[in-house]
């Protein structure tokens, strides 16, 4: 069956889809990935939907930059990313599916890479890991070491910020902050050296976006979350989050109930922002 062209897909489309012929399957991509764990690949290792190909967050879909420019998750140079995806198995002529099993946040980062890229046809599996095993589905274990593939990554199609503008989108939009709240009214802060949020923001939760099992909240309820913080189509909106990865999340939302397929992602997020200590910095609610 053709993929949806929305952003997001159900377990039982992917497992219809993973039926048809060889050539004309998606590419599955396991991103499996959480903060302060470094286990993704044996994870992968230990049980996968069927043909997928394991993707590092930390080597693939960020940089290694020593010297801490552009926060903890740098966008990867276009080589690095187009190395680590051919590796992958990504095609330019077949779509690609992406999962994780922490309510699709790393997956969201590799789906709004993709299309940074320039390969528009890529879903996140709503559920991730988590729906798929809760299906019954097919489950594959060990290695997968794709054919390689061919795609070919073109300039950044997506609004991308930088600190000075993500400000200005504070002062004349609206900027939304993905973490959780708490961190942004500079609670609780045990990940960055700096507490607080930028001036202006707008708290906006990507955790609080899906259900207890990872998958996305229904469109009606996402739609009342985005309009409580004046988000609108057409509206000149930014987000950002601790290192760029929650914040794609939330661009993924905002694309998966029609509001912007483009909602303008500060790369290097809060943990890019405090890097200049004159920046200004706001606590509180």
């Amino acid at each position: 069956m053709p993929l949806s062209r929305l952003p997001l897909i159900s377990v039982h489309e992917l497992g219809e889809a993973l039926r048809a012929p060889v050539e004309h399957r998606p590419v599955v991509l396991d991103v499996r990935y959480a903060m302060g764990r470094s286990d993704g690949r044996e994870q992968h290792a230990a049980g996968h939907v069927p043909g997928a190909a394991y993707v590092d967050l930390d080597t693939v879909l960020a940089d290694i930059r020593p010297d801490g420019a552009g926060g903890r998750h740098p966008l990867p140079r276009p080589e690095q990313l187009q190395a680590g995806l051919r590796a992958a198995g990504v095609r330019r002529d077949r779509p690609v599916v992406v999962y994780d099993d922490w309510r699709s946040i790393a997956a969201s980062r590799a789906w709004w890479l993709l299309r940074h890229a320039g390969h528009a046809e890529v879903s996140v599996l709503d559920g991730g890991w988590g729906a798929w095993q809760a299906a019954d589905l097919p489950v594959e274990t060990g290695e997968v070491v794709p054919e390689p593939g061919d795609v070919e990554l073109g300039p950044g199609a997506l609004t991308v910020l930088d600190a000075d503008q993500a400000v200005r989108y504070a002062e004349s939009g609206t900027l939304l902050d993905a973490r959780p709240a708490n961190r942004l009214r500079g609670e609780d802060e045990v990940v960055d050296p700096v507490a607080g949020h930028i001036p202006g923001a707008v708290s906006l939760p990507a955790l609080e976006l899906v259900d207890e099992d990872g998958r996305f909240l229904p469109r009606d309820e996402l739609l009342a979350r985005f309009h409580r913080r004046d988000v609108h189509d057409g509206s000149t909106v930014g987000v950002y989050c601790g290192s760029g990865v929650q914040a794609c999340h939330v661009a993924l939302a905002a694309a998966a109930v029609g509001i912007s397929d483009d909602l303008a992602v500060y790369a290097g997020s809060w943990s890019d922002y405090i890097t200049d200590p004159s920046r200004p910095v706001e606590t509180g609610a």
